[in-house]
């Protein structure tokens, strides 16, 4: 993950420097995130319920069961967005600097972090960037659980913005590498992108309504993949 970050540093450095040279830098991202899922031996597989319009701003979301979801996604989308993202993550060596300097980092346990979170996102929407939010989120400790709740900051930013809900499902991740220590194996990292949501017309009274589809979409995905692998 380090090693092709080291190497293309200044181009990383000249690009984050200015926030309206984003779409130039996540180019970037999608190639480095490939030369990393490609590296660990990890062959990503993507299948589309539909096209995704290029002109189009989203909040992406999906399943989160591993650190490479971070690159898989990065994979899978072509529209430029910014991830919301645990603070965590800046330790991270190399990868946690520009991880800093490009993504909306929130403290969960900070109620003025989470506003903060709103209002960047809000000004990203605005620029007509996408927001990539896995809304589980976190990481379930337990690694039984299919598919953890949902948490209603992506849900609420989308009807905000009326912008659609881009559902994708990854059905490796966990397998190949999860959190667990030497676990994980080499092979197909397959990914689903479902057709968008629409939220035209919503209030925040819908989101608890649109919570509950989009997580029953992936949800139904996972269940059906699990089935027909047993």
């Amino acid at each position: 993950m380090g090693v092709p970050i080291i190497i293309m540093f200044p181009v990383l450095l000249i690009l984050t420097s200015r926030e309206q040279w984003y779409p130039q830098f996540f180019v970037v991202a999608r190639f480095w995130a490939k030369i990393v899922l490609y590296g660990c031996g990890f062959l990503p597989k993507v299948t589309k319920e539909t096209q995704v319009d290029p002109t189009k701003s989203y909040m992406v979301v999906a399943n989160h069961t591993s650190m490479t979801d971070i690159m898989f996604m990065l994979y899978c989308v072509k529209n430029p967005f910014v991830f919301v993202g645990k603070k965590e993550l800046t330790k991270i060596p190399i990868f946690g600097f520009f991880y800093k300097r490009t993504c909306i980092l929130v403290d969960r346990s900070s109620q003025k972090s989470r506003k903060e979170v709103f209002d960047r996102a809000h000004a990203r929407l605005h620029d007509g960037t996408s927001i990539c939010i896995f809304p589980e989120g976190g990481i379930p400790d337990d690694e039984s659980i299919i598919l953890d709740d949902f948490k209603d900051g992506a849900f609420r930013l989308a009807i905000d913005h009326q912008i659609p809900i881009l559902p994708l499902t990854f059905f490796d991740s966990k397998k190949r590498f999860s959190y667990t220590f030497f676990s994980g194996s080499p092979g197909i990292m397959s990914g689903y992108i479902h057709t968008e949501i629409p939220t035209t017309g919503m209030t925040q009274k819908d989101k608890k309504g649109l919570k509950e589809k989009t997580r029953n979409v992936i949800l139904n995905a996972l269940e059906a993949d699990n089935k027909n692998k047993m």
